[in-house]
């Protein structure tokens, strides 16, 4: 008879080691626990509208030198006052889709659904104690209408609880669309891939999912000199230029790595690292203040999925991490989206100063390579 435990004999000197309630960790077949190193990148001034104050922020990661980098750009964020932090929009979709006979019925199907908002809302929201329905949004193509469904998700990514509404919302519009002509829904799937789940796409990068964060701050020029290396001006110009690159490449951002800190950020605090296929999204921007010429610098993430409650959120090292930023307990998500915002900032500012510096290279030989 096959025995997992003695298949994995070789292998599971370290991945037993580990202090998790193993009745609790919600896997199938658990076998231990992948550790991964965890650093201290900080203190980061943040002065937003839920994060204020200075914060050590925990970063896993198995990279040499991204915790120093990193650490570099939240010294001279801090050292210039800090970084300002703004939630701008907060959604979670689930996009289901219908199929009727020819286009004319989708259209009017798309119309009904308009007109219903308020009954669809009462059911999806029954289904949760946080979810409230903000929109619905009606995509046209061929004889099938696609419904962005948007929902408002607590401290919670929200994932499931918006699966688990739209396909109660979904059942109640099955059971009452009355078609004024044809055959009325032909098909139906709860979700038709415009909700681009675990996946990046424009229309997040446009319309946002999760939280749509913006980090900025204005660096003086001596600051900038003396702690990256580098200029106001060396800075706008390469962003000038990387900018070419990156619609040339078609990628989903124009700035350094948001990835590295947004995953080492996610592994850390218990967040659903494959997220970071639309968390990791960014909008890079640069400018020369006209008086003092000095830098200011912005971050955007259109579609940052954090959470403070549910998932991984509460295993025991991830949750010592977000006690670590002050961000366990309800309405801490903001918080944790601002911290995420800013720490992404410093590594953009940080790793495009080491390329204009020619440190960038070095470092990773002399710091980076384990020897």
């Amino acid at each position: 008879m096959f025995s997992l435990k003695r298949a994995l004999v070789p292998i599971i000197q370290h991945t037993q080691i580990f202090s998790v309630n193993a009745a609790t960790v919600g896997i199938e077949n658990f076998m231990g626990v992948a550790q991964v190193p965890i650093g201290i990148a900080g203190p980061l001034l943040i002065r937003g509208e839920h994060a204020k104050g200075e914060f050590k922020v925990p970063l896993a990661t198995t990279e040499g030198t991204l915790v120093a980098s990193y650490s570099r750009g939240m010294k001279a964020l801090t050292l210039s006052g800090g970084v300002r932090c703004t939630v701008l929009a907060d959604r979670m979709q689930r996009a289901p889709v219908f199929a009727f006979e020819n286009a004319l019925e989708a259209r009017a199907f798309a119309a009904w659904i308009r007109l219903r908002h308020a009954d669809i809302a009462k059911v999806a929201e029954s289904t949760s104690k946080v979810a409230k329905l903000q929109c619905i949004d009606a995509y046209l193509a061929s004889r099938l209408t696609f419904l962005r469904f948007s929902f408002w998700t607590g401290d919670a990514a929200g994932q499931n609880m918006v699966s688990r509404a739209t396909s109660e919302a979904c059942k109640w519009i099955l059971a009452n669309y009355q078609p004024l002509a044809g055959a009325g829904i032909l098909n139906f799937y709860l979700e038709g891939n415009m909700a681009t789940d675990k996946k990046h796409s424009q229309l997040n990068t446009l319309c946002t999912r999760g939280k749509r964060v913006v980090a900025e701050a204005t660096i003086p020029r001596d600051i900038l000199k003396k702690v990256l290396r580098t200029t106001p001006e060396q800075i706008c110009e390469h962003i000038n230029t990387e900018n070419v690159g990156a619609m040339l490449a078609g990628v989903n951002n124009n700035g350094m790595h948001s990835a590295n800190g947004i995953t080492a950020l996610f592994i850390a605090t218990g967040q659903d690292v494959a997220n970071v296929a639309e968390s990791s999204a960014a909008i890079y921007h640069t400018e020369i203040t006209p008086q003092e010429k000095d830098l200011y610098v912005s971050i955007t993430l259109p579609s940052l999925i954090v959470a403070t409650h549910g998932g991984g959120t509460g295993l025991p090292t991830q949750r010592e991490c977000l006690e670590m930023l002050d961000c366990v307990g309800p309405g801490t998500v903001y918080k944790l989206a601002e911290i995420a915002a800013g720490t992404v900032l410093a590594g953009e500012l940080s790793l495009q100063s080491a390329i204009l510096s020619g440190d960038w290279v070095s470092s990773h030989e002399k710091f980076g390579r384990h020897r």
